[in-house]
């Protein structure tokens, strides 16, 4: 019988060459320590991942790994899922990677529901070619692309991938293994594409840049952590709560016991909501909480591979085996004389 497999299995003996501080060094550590729990062998794991700091993630995994090209992961990650669908393939892409160049590509590998993980590691900003704002940089950010302040509005993984028509939508903090082990838990285990962004420090462009949610101090008012069926409190005492206003229909802010406020009127969290999941990702930094957690999760679909299988089964079923030959011939021919 063999011995369980334990993060140690999952190490390679690459030299791990990312700044000292970054918060990929943690997410690292935190999928490896995941994967022995996961059920799959390293045998049938493929990791797969675009360019940028986080891109390097396969050469840190001791399974299988395509470091591809710019943006294109979720592509070779659907070749690759569509062509073996026993695999079990995550996708490694950071808010550079995967909403600039590769924007297009992550929008039809979400509406498609292929069945994959996909990890976003979000820093807001271009870490490998040293600091450039990205897709997701804050209005005001400073880089040498921008070096009176990005005016840019940022784009907002979440709401990206809802409204692209991801089934299952999450959030969590590079350094909260307590919260992102379970979350990665649910996102493998969920059949379809599972989009996970990660808030993600940069220490060398972009240090401090989530330190508002991060720091213990102030992160039971900065952090609203979702849980299915149970309301949106935050504060240290859990004094504080999400309450939609039915005459705006605008989500707001409320203290128990003031105005009357009671747990009554606060907001049941509902993964299956579609219409809160996207208002929640556009809650307004400062004026509200970050959430974090599992924001949308439906299950009213099939997985894209299956349904790829499906119809190759129907079509063999209803025509019979192909035959080449006949293929060939068919159509539209020409005769050169």
């Amino acid at each position: 019988m063999n011995a369980p497999l334990t993060l140690k299995d999952y190490e390679t003996d690459q030299e791990v060459r990312w700044c000292p501080g970054c918060g990929d060094y943690a997410i690292l550590k935190t999928i490896q320590k995941y994967m022995p729990t996961s059920g799959i062998s390293k045998e049938n794991t493929v990791f797969v991942s675009g360019i940028g700091c986080s891109s390097r993630f396969p050469y840190y995994m001791n399974t299988y790994g395509f470091h591809t090209i710019h943006g294109r992961a979720p592509s070779i990650a659907t070749g690759v899922k569509l062509a073996n669908p026993e695999l079990d393939v995550w996708v490694i892409t950071g808010d550079g990677d995967g909403f600039s160049i590769g924007g297009n590509h992550m929008i039809h590998v979400l509406r498609r529901n292929v069945d994959l993980q996909i990890i976003l590691f979000n820093n807001e900003i271009y870490g490998l070619t040293k600091g450039q704002y990205s897709p997701t940089s804050k209005v005001g950010t400073r880089s040498p692309s921008t070096p009176d302040g990005s005016i840019d509005a940022p784009l907002d993984p979440c709401s990206f991938a809802i409204g692209a028509g991801a089934q299952f939508v999450a959030r969590s903090i590079d350094t909260e293994a307590k919260h992102l082990t379970p979350i990665l838990e649910r996102a493998h285990q969920h059949r379809g594409a599972s989009f996970v962004e990660i808030y993600q420090n940069c220490p060398v462009y972009n240090d401090g840049n989530f330190d508002y949610v991060k720091d213990k101090k102030t992160a039971a008012d900065s952090r609203l952590v979702l849980e299915h069926g149970k309301p949106m409190l935050f504060g240290a005492d859990n004094q504080k709560g999400i309450r939609l206003n039915l005459n705006t229909l605008a989500l707001e802010v409320v203290t128990l016991g003031e105005d009357g406020v009671t747990e009554a009127d606060i907001l049941v969290h509902d993964e299956g909501n579609k219409v809160i999941a996207q208002m929640l990702t556009g809650l307004e930094s400062g004026k509200f909480p970050e959430p974090i957690g599992v924001l949308y999760c439906a299950e009213t679909r099939k997985a894209y591979t299956e349904e790829v299988y499906d119809q190759r089964i129907a079509v063999r079923e209803a025509r019979g085996p192909a035959n080449v030959n006949d293929l060939l011939r068919s159509g539209h021919t020409w005769t050169v004389s």
